[in-house]
């Protein structure tokens, strides 16, 4: 027992002499600029590589004419739409089945496309991260709830399949969610649900995504199923066009209360 409490103590004066040591080191930031001269050996090994990569990202993909945008200030993501539209098409394809709904966040697209001839770079700028699709089974009742979630979040996150009509006022707001040919939605009916690994774990706040069944990893990176889609439509000499708007009617008032975390629903 002695032996043990001695080992013990020794670690302890051993810890907080380390801890000492630690705290009376002061940390030194060291900025990295253009002051700092590049390594020849370095750049020897990286220049090929940068030189494959700079020429992949600039191959053309396809041409948008109208370019395609996030939208501001209540504008409608139509970006976001096309986004979402290509990963409902994409999930059709890869399980061989309908998929009724499929929705992305915002927040994950990190830049407009721009009017213009489009690159392979502008996707990976558009979406610089490795999520991936996934297809789940929701309820009807569990795509209301989570169309909702995103519109009392955020305005309403991009989405596909569907039509939300909101009204009423910040105070006691009404909401409306039916199909995309205005049929209703049967709160009961099963349907597959395009969405990616990230919102499907819990990011952004849509904690109904999280009830999905049976969910299924396509193995598909949104970023390369962009990259296909740019690819479909420029074999086709088809240019990539923004969808059209209508997917969310939100009057401004309530708008305004959304962002100002007002809104209730």
């Amino acid at each position: 027992m002695k032996h043990r409490s001695a080992s013990a103590l020794l670690f302890s004066l051993l810890s907080l002499s380390l801890t000492a040591q630690v705290a009376a080191t002061k940390a030194e930031v060291i900025p990295v600029n253009a002051t700092i001269p590049e390594d020849p050996a370095i750049q020897k090994v990286i220049a090929p590589l940068a030189a494959e990569i700079k020429a992949s990202f600039d191959l053309p993909l396809v041409q948008a004419p109208q370019g395609v945008f996030r939208g501001r200030k209540g504008e409608e993501n139509l970006l976001g739409y096309w986004v979402s539209d290509v990963m409902r098409k994409a999930a059709q394809n890869v399980i061989g089945a309908p998929v009724r709904f499929a929705i992305t966040n915002a927040g994950g697209l990190r830049s407009n496309l721009r009017p213009g001839q489009l690159k392979v770079a502008d996707i990976f700028e558009l979406m610089p991260f490795e999520n991936e699709l996934v297809v789940v089974e929701l309820t009807g009742a569990e795509v209301i709830e989570v169309v909702k979630e995103g519109i009392v979040r955020r305005g309403g996150e991009p989405c596909s399949g569907v039509k939300a009509v909101v009204g009423g006022t910040p105070e006691a707001g009404t909401y409306t969610l039916t199909w995309e040919d205005g049929s209703p939605i049967d709160p009961k009916a099963l349907v597959k649900v395009a969405t990616s690994d990230y919102l499907y774990g819990g990011g952004d706040s849509i904690p109904t995504l999280k009830k999905g069944r049976k969910p299924f990893t396509t193995g598909v990176t949104l970023r390369q199923m962009l990259l296909d889609e740019c690819g479909a439509l420029a074999k086709a000499k088809q240019d990539l066009l923004p969808p059209a708007l209508g997917r969310y009617t939100i009057p401004e008032p309530i708008q305004a209360a959304i962002r100002d975390k007002k809104f209730k629903l």
